[in-house]
C-alpha cells in the first residue's frame, strides 16, 4: 500500500500571479471571475507559478447533484495545459481561483469546483478566493482553501441528513481547511527592489513640536503630518454592505431551518399514525389469536405509509459557514470605529467622568 503523504502546509504565490488574478478579477468585477493555477508542490508547500483565465462558456458538465449549475472548473482548456508543457514551463494542474465580494464565496458553485479538482485532478490542489472589494481598501485579500477531509467523505455519499451529521460530527467550520499564503518575488526581482533609490530629502529626525512640524516644508507631505480624518466616525460604506450581506444570509438560514422544522412536524404526524395502525393491528391479532384465526401481517404500514424525505442538510452548512464567514467580517471593519469612539469619548459624553 502506498504510504500517505502528508497534508499541504502553505501556499506560495509568486507576486507576477497574484498581479494577473488581480487584473482578471478587476476587470470582470461585479460578475465572478475563474482561472486555472498551475505550479508544483515541493516539501508540502504548493507553489504557484503561473495562472490563465477560464473561458467565459457554458459547458454542460456532469455535476455531484442533478439540479447543480454547469461547473466552470470541468471547462479547464487543456489545450493551454499543453502549450505550456511544450515550451518546458509548469504545467502541474495545482487549482484555480474565483474571485468573491465581501467575502461572499461559500456556495454551491465553489464547493463543487473544489470538489472536482480534489476528487478527479489531483488531490494536492486549492482555490484561491480573491476578494475584490476588500482588497480595494488598501489590504490586499488572498485566500487559500481546501475541502477538509471529513467533508469530502460526506460529498462523495451525499450523507447530509441529520443522522449522518451525528456519526461523521461534521460541523459547519469543518467544511474548509485554510492554508497561510505567502507571496513570493524572484531573487531577481528581490534584488531590483533593493537597487530602488529611496528620496535622499526624507526628513530624518523628528520635530520637536506641532509649531515645528507645521513650519516644515514637509508638512504636507510627511507621514508625521496631522490627519483629523483619520478620526472620522462615519460608518464605512463597506460595513453598510457588509451588514446587509450579513442580514441576508441569516435570513437564508432562518428558511432553511423552517423548511427542516415542517419536515419535523410532517413526520412527527406520520409516525402517530404508524403507531397507532400499529396498536389497532395488536389488538386485532390478539383477537384474531383468541378465535383460533390466522393473524395478519404486522409489517404491511411499510406498504400503506409512506414517510418524508428528509432534506438535505447541506445548505443550512453553507449558509452558517457564510453568516460566520459575514461576522467576522464586522467584527474587523467596526474595531477601528470602536477605538476611535473610545477616544473621543470625553467630548461626546462631557458629563461623564472616566472611570
Amino acid at each position: 500500500m502506498a504510504e500517505a503523504q502528508a497534508p499541504l502546509v502553505a501556499v506560495k504565490v509568486e507576486a507576477l500571479v497574484v498581479m494577473k488574478i488581480i487584473k482578471h478579477c478587476n476587470q470582470t468585477f461585479p460578475t465572478t471571475a475563474t482561472g486555472s493555477l498551475v505550479g508544483m508542490d515541493i516539501d508540502n508547500t504548493l507553489e504557484i507559478t503561473n495562472s490563465f483565465n477560464f473561458p467565459v462558456v457554458d459547458v454542460p458538465t456532469e455535476s455531484h447533484f442533478d439540479n447543480a449549475a454547469p461547473n466552470p472548473a470541468a471547462a479547464a482548456p487543456a489545450e493551454m495545459i499543453r502549450m505550456v508543457r511544450e515550451v518546458n514551463v509548469d504545467a502541474n494542474n495545482v487549482g484555480w481561483y474565483t474571485s468573491a465580494n465581501m467575502g461572499n464565496f461559500v456556495n454551491m458553485n465553489v464547493i463543487e469546483n473544489q470538489f472536482y479538482y480534489q476528487k478527479e485532478m489531483n488531490e494536492r490542489t486549492v482555490a484561491l478566493v480573491h476578494d475584490v472589494s476588500r482588497s480595494a481598501q488598501g489590504a490586499l485579500s488572498l485566500r487559500a482553501f481546501r475541502l477538509s477531509a471529513k467533508f469530502i467523505e460526506a460529498f462523495k455519499e451525499n450523507k447530509f441528513n441529520s443522522e449522518e451529521l451525528q456519526k461523521s460530527n461534521l460541523r459547519y467550520q469543518d467544511i474548509f481547511d485554510e492554508l497561510p499564503v505567502e507571496i513570493h518575488n524572484s531573487h531577481l526581482i528581490t534584488s531590483f527592489i533593493h537597487q530602488l533609490q529611496t528620496p535622499k530629502n526624507a526628513p530624518t529626525d523628528l520635530p520637536a513640536s506641532l509649531a515645528a512640524l507645521e513650519a516644515s516644508p514637509f508638512s504636507q507631505s510627511s507621514v508625521l503630518s496631522p490627519n483629523l480624518d483619520n478620526l472620522s466616525l462615519s460608518i464605512d460604506p463597506f460595513l453598510e454592505k457588509n451588514c446587509d450581506l450579513l442580514l441576508e444570509s441569516i435570513e437564508n438560514h432562518n428558511t432553511e431551518v423552517n423548511n427542516y422544522q415542517y419536515y419535523q412536524r410532517v413526520l412527527g404526524r406520520e409516525q402517530q399514525k404508524i403507531n397507532n395502525w400499529k396498536q389497532k393491528r395488536t389488538q386485532e391479532n390478539a383477537t384474531r389469536a383468541t378465535l383460533k384465526q390466522p393473524l395478519l401481517p404486522e409489517d404491511e404500514w411499510q406498504r400503506l405509509f409512506k414517510l418524508p424525505a428528509e432534506p438535505s442538510r447541506l445548505e443550512s452548512m453553507l449558509n452558517t459557514r457564510q453568516v460566520e464567514q459575514f461576522s467576522r467580517q464586522v467584527d474587523s471593519f467596526v474595531s477601528s470605529t470602536t477605538g476611535k469612539m473610545f477616544a473621543v469619548k470625553g467630548n461626546l459624553l462631557p458629563g461623564e467622568t472616566a472611570k
